[in-house]
């Protein structure tokens, strides 16, 4: 049996591919595993924040087209780049184990984000993390900055920013932990959505692929994501909108935490609450209408 996964042709997404790639061929020896890279929208349109771009979903629509016209059976993506809604005939089919879930403080001059001095250029494409650190400090300046890793790093390097906030997995991933200066705490920054965790998106009419991928599935990390999508799903959350979910293990119970910012780090609103892991996405649903009691349609609408 053969297996085609789609895959964006960034280094990030290729290594996320056959890190798949890798692991299925190892559980399943009659199996042969292979690639279909493309290039998405997302890839191109590389001028300004992505909010104004088109979100979100420029990043999967054309590996979706792949699974839907036959060409490929699964598509890996990095959750957090993954839109709540699916077009008829696909969906998130499972998730893999999370990684660390934080935000990278990287600087070739300062040790931490505390120690930036006033007026520091700071480099970041995401909502979430601009509104959530200008509300700490706002003395600094944030611009965007996109592209693959590499570029981004590239261009920190040429001294176009003093420092550039970006995912610890991906970096991690890509061999690059030796660029992290500083994980920035949770207190300080929520995490976006699923962040650092590997999604997998099938025809869900596919049998055979559901099947072969059951090895791969993390069961603790899902009921983590159904929570944090819980929120996304009822708010409608994208990167237009600065939105941060978080949702942790501990002893036993599920701890979820939300935040709601206005993008220019003026007002940060957050809501949390505890509940038993199985009734993750309930828990996700709750505190979007928490949020939205409490005013946070008004900051989402305000949002770019």
């Amino acid at each position: 049996m053969e297996l085609i996964i789609a895959t964006r042709e960034s280094p990030l997404a290729m290594w996320q591919a056959e890190h798949v790639q890798a692991l299925l061929q190892q559980a399943h020896s009659d199996l042969t595993v292979s690639l279909l890279p493309m290039t998405t929208e997302g890839d191109q349109k590389l001028e300004g924040p992505l909010y104004t771009s088109g979100g979100k979903g420029l990043f999967v629509k054309e590996l979706e087209k792949a699974l839907l016209d036959g060409r490929a059976h699964l598509a890996v993506h990095s959750l957090k780049d993954v839109p709540v809604h699916f077009p008829e005939g696909l969906g998130l089919v499972g998730v893999m184990a999370g990684e660390d879930p934080r935000d990278a403080f990287v600087s070739n001059q300062y040790d931490s984000f505390e120690a930036l001095p006033e007026g520091a250029v700071v480099g970041s494409a995401s909502l979430r993390r601009v509104s959530q650190l200008k509300h700490l400090r706002p003395d600094l300046e944030f611009k965007v900055c996109r592209g693959n890793l590499q570029t981004r790093l590239r261009k920190l390097d040429e001294g176009q920013y003093d420092a550039l906030i970006l995912a610890v997995a991906g970096l991690e991933r890509m061999g690059l932990a030796e660029r992290i200066t500083q994980r920035i705490s949770i207190e300080d920054c929520l995490p976006a959505v699923g962040q650092g965790v590997l999604g997998l998106e099938a025809r869900l009419d596919d049998p055979a692929t559901l099947e072969r991928i059951q090895v791969l599935l993390d069961a603790t990390t899902a009921q983590r994501i159904a929570a944090e999508r819980g929120v996304s799903t009822r708010l409608d959350g994208g990167c237009q909108v600065p939105l941060a979910v978080h949702a942790q293990h501990i002893d036993g119970q599920l701890r979820v935490r939300a935040r709601v910012g206005a993008a220019d780090g003026s007002q940060l609103m957050e809501v949390e609450t505890t509940g038993h892991p199985d009734s993750a996405a309930d828990m996700g649903i709750a505190l979007a209408e928490q949020l939205l009691a409490d005013g946070a349609g008004e900051l989402l609408a305000s949002a770019p």
